[in-house]
């Protein structure tokens, strides 16, 4: 049985590097990508692969950063000197018990995926030291793995400290490792900072190791990605597009159509049922869900919102926080704010916004209008430009609307009031009192006509 599974495992992230190249008062790693903190991306894969514990070691904006990932159990580890990498693993290595497998990831590589990782952990096996490595075209600025003639490693060299021989090796080194806690203490307490940058490199360990006839053995990531940095906000967006179009990948293997992977992003959840569609530019935060048939129209925004079947979703629309039924048609330009609940075969055109409102089946809310704290019925017709006004400057009032109710154009419903199922609201009314039920009710002022009337004229 492998030591994967018989050893314990215990996560060491660092996070402590201030990050000066991101212009930024944010701790580099607070920074976000699909709406996450770039640690938080890192903290979730620790936590898939099962850790024991989870010991971040920072220093740059600690209490901010502490704060931010407050939700997560982490042990916090302060780097109070910015000393390198090997004195950065020091720090947390006392409250790892020997016989825990060390997993070293990095809070500023947010793209790592749990099964290149697992990789790792099975190139530990037993007591051996695992190494993430890649093979790059251009390994500028990265550290090389030096192999012997039995392609053994046997060190990593960095950029600054290598001759002209290993500048020309391309496997380079990621950073990320494995190994027993016991012999990373060993190792670690042997580093010196007799180097171009006067720094302990945790790299050193791998000569030691080898020193100790203990195995290097080396694996790698699925993708590019997975192993680059964000030191720039230019490398920020790079990842950002990244992992948006993995996500768009999966999601299109499951069955989604999107019109355009590479303008979709994705911040949360998505939970998709047969033939659901995505057009251009949609952006989705929280927990969406998506039913079969639904339709969403280019340049859309939708939050924490559940749709249901065969709903189609119009051009330039934003939904927050609402339930929609099934067979529903929504904008172009309509806006749903939290707490609306559309049944099915609900109608809300272009350029109308819905605010804590219940809206039952087969009523349509077409244009221009208004609609907040309503209980709406069903087969309700609200004409356009059409408000409820439900604010009286210090509290908010209901209206009730019944079922059947034809609501004319330009009317105002002023809250609280009640308008009985059947009633017809003529256009242009302000309603102030309750409307009869199967009646018309209509509140408007004598049309005239003033004869002899001459419009002003511009003098010259």
């Amino acid at each position: 049985m492998s030591s994967v599974v018989e050893n314990p495992l215990s996560v060491v992230v660092l996070a402590a590097g201030q990050g000066t190249r991101m212009k930024s008062s944010l701790p580099k790693v607070l920074h976000t990508i699909a709406g996450k903190p770039l640690l938080e991306h890192v903290i979730k894969d620790a936590q898939a692969l099962g850790a024991t514990t989870v010991h971040v070691v920072y220093g740059h904006g600690g209490e901010q950063v502490r704060q931010a990932l407050s939700a997560y159990e982490l042990n916090w580890v302060p780097q109070t000197e910015q000393l390198g990498t090997g004195h950065a693993v020091q720090q947390a290595l006392p409250d790892i018990p020997d016989n825990h497998l060390v997993l070293l990831l990095y809070g500023d590589v947010p793209l790592i995926t749990v099964n290149t990782l697992r990789g790792l952990l099975a190139a530990a096996d037993g007591d051996a030291l695992a190494l993430l490595t890649a093979e790059l075209d251009d390994p500028a600025g990265y550290g090389r793995i030096v192999r012997d003639a039995s392609n053994r490693v046997q060190a990593i060299v960095e950029q600054k400290d290598a001759n002209a021989k290993q500048l020309t090796i391309h496997e380079i080194n990621t950073g990320m490792l494995a190994a027993k806690a016991g012999q990373l203490k060993k190792w670690i307490g042997q580093l010196d900072n007799n180097n171009a940058q006067n720094e302990y490199y945790l790299t050193d360990i791998v000569g030691f190791a080898v020193a100790d006839g203990v195995a290097v053995n080396t694996s790698k990531p699925m993708e590019r990605c997975e192993i680059e940095g964000v030191n720039n906000k230019y490398q920020l967006a790079q990842l950002e597009r990244a992992f948006q179009l993995r996500q768009a990948r999966q999601l299109m293997e499951h069955g989604l159509t999107l019109r355009d992977p590479a303008r979709f992003d994705l911040r949360g959840e998505l939970v998709i049922g047969r033939d659901v569609e995505i057009d251009i530019n949609v952006l989705l935060e929280g927990r969406v869900e998506l039913a079969n048939g639904v339709v969403i129209g280019p340049n859309t925004v939708l939050k924490n919102v559940s749709i249901g079947s065969h709903t189609r979703v119009h051009a330039n629309s934003v939904l927050e926080e609402s339930t929609v039924g099934a067979h529903c048609d929504i904008g172009p330009f309509a806006r749903l704010r939290p707490q609306t609940n559309l049944a099915n075969n609900v109608k809300v055109g272009n350029f109308v916004e819905i605010k804590k409102s219940d809206i039952a089946e087969g009523s349509k809310v077409n244009h221009l209008s208004y609609v907040g704290d309503t209980t709406m019925g069903m087969n309700v017709n609200v004409g356009a430009g059409t408000i409820t006004c439900n604010y009286d400057g210090a509290n908010k009032h209901r209206t009730i609307i019944g079922d059947d109710v034809f609501i004319g154009s330009d009317t105002q419903l002023v809250a609280p009031v009640t308008i009985a199922s059947g009633a017809t609201i003529g256009a242009g009314s302000t309603i102030t009192r309750n409307a009869e039920a199967a009646a018309l009710t209509l509140s408007r002022t004598r049309q005239m006509t003033v004869d002899g009337w001459q419009r002003p004229k511009k003098k010259s």
